[in-house]
This record gives structure tokens, sequence and C-alpha cells, in this order.
């Protein structure tokens, strides 16, 4: 059995800025209203020109060069997305092709906002049993398009971008410690795209824009990622003051410090992008990480706890040497 470890880090935001003051003129709310309620003050927007794939390639060229690897090194790509720029083919399969990596295995997660831990997860057993030796994982997602910007619900939260990381064999030491994850489909419906889908084609009586049930929602996050946190530490062995660094997915303010008032994490170690980039889905995390790397605030050896909650309802932890 192999260990495996992150090895570079990278992520990728579009130009494009839509502000809480914009969205409040656009909503007929105020501007206070909205971070109050989300701690987001601006959330990056796609350009009509743009889709999943230009911001999923560009960070994860940033990743490779951060591993110091070359797209042809990398032996399996994951990539998990909402938002594929096509219903089909893959978004993977697009970014195997526009890299320049070999012909290797390309696939796509359809795990919502805990995307990025389910690739994490599934890169790990390939790392461990021998089989790849650099797996590229990404999280890259353009929830923009699937927003209703009259639902004041749902158009507060939700931006564009992509993250990605290089999860490689390690030789001297265990870099992922422990990932765990669970579903639970009687939720369902508390967040989810009612049309565009075999059920439902889109329609105007079924349109394909998100629809949420937000105080079931917030209940079900808060709850969720404090007892993947819970158990997540319970297996590796480690106490919360081991924990260096947390990264939750970036949902909603107010679910992140919740989160850490129940798990007892103080807020100073707590990694928060959600105030510039908003709620994007699978990016959240690999985001937030490649963020707090680059301002130097996550250092190598550093222990990170990284958390999600997501529509399904799926949810999960991982605990990461970095």
């Amino acid at each position: 059995m192999y260990p495996a470890k992150i090895s570079g880090v990278g992520s990728c935001v579009p130009e494009g800025k839509l502000s809480s003051r914009q969205l409040a003129e656009m909503l007929d709310v105020e501007e206070e209203w909205i971070v109050s309620r989300t701690g987001i003050e601006e959330r990056r927007v796609a350009a009509e020109d743009e889709a999943t794939s230009d911001f999923a390639y560009a960070a994860a060229l940033r990743a490779l060069q951060d591993a110091s690897l070359l797209p042809e090194e990398i032996d399996l790509i994951l990539a998990a997305t909402e938002t594929p720029d096509h219903i089909l083919p893959p978004l993977s399969c697009q970014l195997q092709h526009r890299l320049g990596c070999r012909p290797i295995p390309a696939l796509d997660l359809h795990n919502t906002c805990v995307g990025f831990l389910s690739a994490l997860q599934i890169a790990e057993q390939y790392i461990k049993t021998g089989a790849h030796k650099h797996v590229l994982v990404i999280g890259a997602d353009t929830l923009t398009r699937l927003t209703d910007y009259t639902d004041k619900s749902t158009a507060i939260l939700f931006g564009d971008g992509a993250g990605a990381v290089v999860l490689s064999r390690a030789e001297e030491r265990q870099g992922i410690v422990a990932t765990v994850l669970h579903s639970d489909g009687r939720h369902f419906q508390s967040l989810y795209v009612p049309g565009g889908g075999s059920r439902r084609p889109a329609s105007a009586e079924h349109k394909n824009k998100m629809v949420m049930d937000g105080q079931k929602i917030f209940k079900l996050a808060v709850k969720s990622m404090s007892s993947a946190l819970i158990e997540s530490l319970t297996t590796t062995g480690l106490s919360k003051e081991e924990i260096d660094w947390v990264i939750p997915h970036q949902a909603n303010l107010r679910i992140m410090e919740a989160v850490a008032r129940q798990a007892a994490i103080p807020m100073e170690k707590v990694i928060n992008t959600v105030s510039r980039y908003g709620n994007s889905c699978s990016a959240t995390i690999p985001i937030a990480l490649d963020t707090a790397v680059k301002d130097g605030r996550i250092k190598r050896g550093d222990r990170l706890a990284m958390l999600s909650f997501g529509a399904g309802l799926i949810w999960g932890a991982a605990i990461v040497e970095f």
C-alpha cells in the first residue's frame, strides 16, 4: 500500500464580479440583508463566452505547475462538477485533450458540493493500490447558470470557479490521513433542480434552476459537517487541537460559524473565502485551499480538516497532512 499526498494546488475564478450591492438592487433588498445572511460581499460570474472547462483547465495547469509535473505524467483525471459544458461527453475528457495528457482514464463525478472530497477519496484509493502515481483532482462549477435571479433565497449565494490538486504517491509520509463520506436521499428535494433531467426535461413549466428549502438545508448542513468532523477525528485518533486549519465548504458564513461553534473550533482556524467568491459548489474547498497556501497561511506539514455537505443529501470530511 502506498501513501498519497497533495503535491500541487491551483485555482481559477472568472474576472466578472457581482457584488452584494449590485445584487441588492436587482432583488430590491438591502445590501446588509444579503451580507448578514451569507457573509458574501461579492461572487465571481462567468462571462457569456466562458464555461466550466475554461476555469477547470486553468486551475489544473496551475496545480500541475505547483507539483512540477507535466500533463503527460498524469495517470487519471477526476473532475467533480454539476455544470459541465455539455450534458455529454464528460468534462474530464475535454480536459484530458486540452491539457495534452496521454489517453488516460478520465471520469466525472456528479456529487454536488461534496464532489471534490469524493474525488479525493477515489484518487487516494488508486494511489494506495499502486494503480496510479499521479491523479489530477478538479472541482469546477458555473453555478450562476443554474441560479434563478428572481429567487432571493438562492440568488444571493452562488458563484463560479474551479480548484484543483494533484494527488501523488508519497514515499515519506501519509498525506491523506482519513476520508469519510455519507448520503441520505430522503432530503434530495431540499435542494435540487426540478427540470433539465430525464424525469422533467427543461421547459417553461420545469425550469433548470435551483430551488432550496433554506432553513432545512442550514440545519442539515451544520449537523452533517459537525458529525463528519467528529467522525474523522475519531477515526484518526486525533483531537481537534491537533488540527491546524479547518476548510469547510464555503456555502454560507453563518453555516461555517455554526459548525465551528458546535465543534468548539475557533474561527481563527477556519479558512474563509466565501466573502469574495460565494458558493461555487465542488470548487469551494480547493479554491480555499489554494488561496490559503498562496497567501502563506497553510504550510507544508500543517494538518487540515476539510468538511463538506451538499444536495442529495451528501456529506463528508477529510483529514489531510499537507
